[in-house]
């Protein structure tokens, strides 16, 4: 299950009535009148709550006339969790590292949208972790330990986007290149800003 869907499910569950909401359905199924009694709000809040829940796929709900009734949906509840107790403990899937994995599914998807066919930059990403991870794709691409002067490096930009002055500051913010009087080199690694940890 992606990353991104256990982030979502745990969005869901972060509310006490929302988690009050699904003890009363595991019961069995309930219309939202009854749960808003048994809750003390109002049916309009419960409609407002199930609404949260029913995007992440954890109840469904059916009408009867005039009644929503509510139910638990059992199946995914148990995926969810499941899903949950992997990436935590890193459980491996075919000899690769769970998150490892849908790191580099998130990386690959941001180049192939921001990237031509040809390798041309479209844009930089407005969004910090897209923009890192295109940043973090250009810098890969530097010779480590090479002095580059200012002309060098905006002709190395230049392959990529027109936009070398804008390029060349985020290299310097997010502590891919050092620059030391017009002389550029590449931090170490371990130095970059890191996209990964960013939700």
């Amino acid at each position: 299950m992606q990353l991104e869907k256990v982030v979502q499910y745990h969005k869901a569950l972060a509310d006490p009535t929302r988690i009050r909401l699904l003890i009363l359905l595991a019961e069995g199924e309930s219309n939202g009148q009854d749960l808003a009694e048994k809750l003390g709000v109002t049916p309009a809040t419960v409609t407002h709550h199930a609404a949260k829940l029913r995007e992440v796929g954890l109840i469904r709900e059916r009408r009867e006339k005039n009644t929503i009734f509510f139910a638990l949906h059992h199946a995914f509840i148990r995926d969810y969790a499941g899903a949950t107790e992997e990436l935590i403990y890193r459980k491996q899937k075919g000899g690769t590292d769970m998150l490892a994995e849908e790191q580099e599914r998130v990386r690959q998807a941001v180049l192939k949208n921001f990237f031509t066919a040809g390798g041309a930059l479209k844009h930089l990403p407005a969004q910090l972790k897209k923009k890192l991870i295109v940043m973090e794709h250009l810098a890969s691409q530097l010779e480590v330990g090479r002095k580059y002067d200012e002309k060098e490096i905006n002709a190395f930009v230049k392959r990529f986007h027109d936009d070398f002055a804008t390029i060349r500051r985020e290299f310097i913010m997010h502590q891919f290149l050092y620059r030391e009087k017009e002389i550029y080199e590449l931090n170490p690694r371990e130095m970059w800003a890191r996209w990964e940890k960013l939700s």
